[in-house]
């Protein structure tokens, strides 16, 4: 009973990283700059090709639904075991065919098998690892991790890792549930989900489910053909009616498809980044009559592109 099982409980219910790390205060933060600032557009074009990342193709999963692509960048760096059995079950063709299953208002898209709660018809998913022990967080020693100047709401430090929202308490860091993070369904215990069945965060940053969930990765293109699906009827936003989900017509890593695009997302240990930052942190445009003089990583957004050919 993984699906309704795990939402039901859920529902009711810039430094580098090293071993001290401080707590940002409003005290601590830096003061806003009061000279020219510079448009999103300005930075990208000042940037070089250091300050980009290519994301591996071996952690691009390419996922079709309503004739569209979705992308999604997994990361190994957190979680792993996950991560080398969503590519397994992938490689096998496992979601080839399979659907979204459920569209809940303000929270979570679900994909994964329909007939997942019934024995004789749930696809098999192979030789994948169907006992993984949870992956909530890691060791912040070894992780490039970026933190932002603001107190964070939910941890002790809120930042980046390789363009992943993250969260530390300085010891350990984790991915957080920001919007556009994918993460693994499960049941009660928290080792029974093995990546066949994921969601992805389409409202309202529901950051109660960090270090409840192991979280994978997060969409890097294609937010805009998940988030207008139709909202599920059902309990909890599953669909009553097969005809209602939208089938997964073809899902693969790109290392396997010679037409993958090549992603880049922008360094978040940059100094283009960290001007972007602190623009989302004090606009001074024409519009802004007040700068916020905060923000939190869920409000900051990672630039990403397409490789330049030459």
């Amino acid at each position: 009973m993984r699906y309704h099982a795990l939402l039901t409980a859920l529902l009711m219910g810039g430094l580098t990283a090293c071993a001290t790390l401080s707590t940002p205060t409003a005290a601590t933060a830096p003061a806003a700059s009061t000279g020219p600032q510079r448009s999103t557009d300005e930075i990208l074009k000042s940037t070089t090709a250091a300050d980009w990342r290519t994301v591996s193709p071996e952690n691009l999963m390419l996922m079709d639904v309503a004739g569209k692509t979705v992308m999604i960048e997994l990361a190994p760096s957190f979680a792993p075991a996950h991560v080398a059995n969503i590519r397994t079950l992938t490689r096998s063709g496992y979601w080839d065919g399979l659907a979204i299953l459920r569209s809940h208002e303000n929270y979570v898209v679900q994909w994964g098998d329909p007939n997942d709660e019934d024995p004789k018809l749930k696809r098999s998913t192979g030789t994948v690892n169907n006992q993984i022990p949870a992956e909530y967080e890691r060791p912040l020693q070894g992780l490039d991790f970026k933190a932002l100047p603001d107190v964070d709401g939910w941890a002790r430090l809120g930042g980046f890792s390789e363009g992943f929202a993250a969260a530390s308490d300085g010891q350990s860091a984790w991915l957080t549930h920001c919007y556009g993070a994918v993460g693994v369904g499960r049941g009660n215990p928290p080792d029974s989900g093995d990546g066949s069945s994921l969601y992805v965060v389409i409202g309202q940053a529901p950051r109660n489910l960090d270090r409840n969930i192991t979280v994978v990765g997060r969409v890097l293109s294609g937010m805009e053909v998940l988030t207008p699906l139709p909202r599920g009827t059902g309990p909890l936003g599953f669909y009553e009616k097969a005809e209602q989900r939208a089938p997964l017509t073809r899902v693969r890593l790109a290392a396997e498809d010679p037409s993958a695009p090549r992603l880049q997302v922008l360094r978040t240990d940059s100094a283009a980044f960290a001007e972007l930052t602190e623009n989302r942190r004090n606009r001074r445009d024409t519009w802004y009559v007040r700068p916020a003089g905060y923000t939190n990583i869920c409000n900051v957004t990672v630039p990403i592109r397409t490789a330049p050919t030459n």
